[in-house]
């Protein structure tokens, strides 16, 4: 499976913005998905995570309430819907498959073995 990460960009504090993600190939309704994110000069963090068939899904505190994943299988495409904005929320957002779960997910970076490349997602003040 292959992943590309689209729908970044430039938004104002408590805008919104929804992040796609296009998987390649056929398997993509057998993985978990997760979105990460990167700010400069920090560690790739955990931001939500779906199970394979999407009826299970988690999102950190930092997110919980505002941002919203979802899936769907038939299109290949996993989403983040992201809502009410903060300037914390600038990054580099990335999606990924953990190949090794379909029902369960983790919120550990190291457990997914497939990577898109990243949108980059700014808020301004």
């Amino acid at each position: 499976v292959q992943l590309q990460a689209s729908g970044g960009g430039l938004v104002q504090v408590g805008g919104s913005l929804r992040l796609s993600c296009a998987a390649s190939g056929r398997t993509f309704n057998r993985y978990s998905m997760g979105w990460f994110r990167q700010a400069p000069g920090k560690e790739r963090e955990f931001v939500c995570a779906t199970s394979s068939s999407g009826d299970s899904k988690y999102c950190d505190n930092s997110v919980k309430g505002r941002f919203t994943i979802s899936r769907n299988n038939a299109e290949n495409t996993l989403y983040l819907q992201m809502n009410s904005l903060k300037q914390e929320d600038t990054a580099v957002y990335y999606c990924a498959a953990d190949r090794t779960r379909n029902e369960y997910f983790s919120r550990n970076r190291r457990s997914y073995d497939v990577w898109g490349q990243g949108t980059q997602v700014t808020v301004s003040s």
